[in-house]
């Protein structure tokens, strides 16, 4: 069995109150706990502590990122939990700094990570419907696929040494939304890569 932990990176707003995202981490739990695995929540509302956060990390074999795309991105305030939990893990908890040496200092950025053992999924909640994504005659993607417009979270991490498992995305959830079927999809989901 795993250590698995969730974040729930929704930020509240006046249009969005995080109710979808908090019954997919919700859900994640109880699916996970129920096959064994060791669970532990991380919301941005909680008060992130830098080193219990890093202890979190450390702690995971798999790691959740459970957040709405707000902006063609992550919220925030998850931007900020990044900027110093991920930053003060760059002593060892998360990467030997980045990977480069003195005597190749122009190679192998990137390649600190310290996690190497460690997966991750991105599982994420889009305003845009699924036919928005790789369809070359859709105006905003250009073809591009939803883990193309993640690559800078996959990207952090790979910086860690962690691998991915298969994204999960809920689409037109505010006009369109079918929430019957995206839970479906996402216990499937967890039962295929937990």
């Amino acid at each position: 069995m795993n250590n698995v932990l969730i974040i729930n990176a929704h930020e509240p707003s006046p249009f969005s109150e995080g109710k979808l995202n908090a019954s997919l981490v919700d859900k994640a739990q109880s699916q996970l706990e129920a096959k064994g695995h060791n669970v532990r929540v991380v919301t941005m509302q909680d008060e992130i502590v830098v080193d219990e956060q890093l202890a979190n990390l450390e702690w995971a074999d798999r790691v959740i990122l459970q957040s709405p795309i707000n902006w063609m991105t992550i919220p925030w305030s998850f931007k900020k939990y990044m900027d110093e939990v991920f930053t003060a893990g760059m002593g060892g908890a998360l990467c030997a700094f980045d990977g480069r040496t003195p005597e190749e200092p122009k190679k192998d950025y990137g390649t600190g990570g310290t996690r190497t053992e460690t997966k991750y999924m991105l599982s994420l909640t889009f305003n845009a419907p699924e036919e928005s994504f790789n369809d070359d005659s859709e105006y905003l993607f250009q073809g591009k696929s939803v883990d193309d417009l993640m690559f800078h979270m996959h990207a952090n991490f790979r910086f860690f040494g962690m691998s991915a498992l298969p994204t999960f995305a809920c689409f037109d959830v505010m006009k369109n939304a079918d929430i019957d079927s995206d839970f479906k999809r996402f216990e499937d989901h967890l039962d295929t890569n937990f």
